[in-house]
């Protein structure tokens, strides 16, 4: 590979650090092209882009990013494979159901909304992570939850105004 070549790689990754707020960082060294496609496969359907990359390109591509990574280059060791995800879990989601076939991927580290995960041990606690749209959708429903009350005490009242007092009454009480 050309110094041309290193430098337009390390360009791609930067961007592509700077586009996505979800980054994971996997080995997946060990897997046969079987396997490999397979994990591909799945990485598809769950919106998770996977790319396989060299350690010392992702490591000048995250010093040249504005972003902050960390301890996460020190993790930069062996074969490195990246996850790119618009949502924080869905990576962990794949790692963790390809794993009840194979033992790897392992998760080496991940960056999710400036948070950053070092080790595999990380890899239960990153499932149980929220997506945005889940933590609006739990937001909304709290919300709702006490202006359904009032509509509902307003309809057992039968409607009066006295039947109304009362069911808002006995709620206090």
């Amino acid at each position: 590979m050309t110094r041309e070549e290193k430098s337009q790689v390390i360009e791609e990754l930067t961007a592509q650090l700077a586009d996505n707020t979800n980054i994971y960082l996997t080995d997946i060294s060990g897997l046969n092209a079987g396997s490999t496609s397979d994990l591909r496969r799945a990485c598809f359907k769950a919106d998770v882009k996977l790319n396989v990359v060299k350690n010392t390109l992702l490591t000048k591509a995250m010093e040249a990013s504005e972003r902050d990574f960390g301890d996460l280059p020190t993790v930069l060791k062996g074969n490195t494979s990246v996850m790119y995800s618009e949502t924080g879990n869905a990576p962990a989601k794949v790692i963790k159901a390809f794993r009840k076939k194979s033992e790897k991927p392992l998760l080496k580290g991940a960056f999710i909304e400036e948070a950053i995960y070092l080790g595999d041990d990380q890899l239960d606690m990153l499932v149980d992570i929220k997506s945005k749209e889940e933590l609006i959708g739990e937001i909304v429903t709290l919300l709702q939850s006490p202006a359904k009350n009032v509509i509902s005490a307003l309809k057992s009242g039968g409607g009066t105004l006295a039947g109304i007092i009362k069911t808002l009454s006995e709620k206090e009480g």
